[in-house]
């Protein structure tokens, strides 16, 4: 089922948005963010510039651009948080705007070794440990 752009909250950059993340940069085709949510500490989301539903539907220069954001994301995310591993969710099955959720996941952490929950909703920060969060973030792009 494909989204309605006027309803969608990546293109309308709205407060249903902004009340789940906050937007850490633009990228060359995406942007990325952080989620408020940090169950999986350095939790991130990288959502495709336009309303595009899935990978298939871009072209093979636009498919490398994105997966090129979602990798220096990870890269930087790699960097300043040393997971054990980054987990990839690319569901869209309510909400068809193309975007990967970045989970890292750490040994003896919430969910090691299986798959991380949505919105667990236990842990959220403080506005200057969010903020510090996104300068090592930005710091690592």
């Amino acid at each position: 089922m494909k989204s309605d752009p006027k309803e969608c909250l990546y293109c309308q950059n709205n407060d249903t948005l902004h009340n789940l993340m906050i937007e850490i940069a633009p990228l060359t085709v995406s942007r990325v963010f952080l989620f408020k949510e940090q169950t999986y500490h350095g939790r991130c989301l990288v959502a495709y510039k336009d309303h595009v539903n899935d990978l298939f539907e871009l072209s093979e220069e636009e498919l490398n651009a994105f997966m090129a954001d979602v990798t220096k994301v990870t890269r930087a995310m790699n960097k300043v948080f040393q997971p054990e591993k980054i987990n990839y969710g690319a569901y869209s099955d309510k909400l068809s705007h193309l975007h990967f959720h970045l989970a890292p996941k750490y040994i003896d952490g919430p969910d090691y070794g299986g798959t991380f929950q949505m919105n667990p909703g236990k842990v959220y920060l403080t506005d200057e440990e969010y903020l510090e969060m996104i300068k090592k973030i930005k710091e690592a792009l």
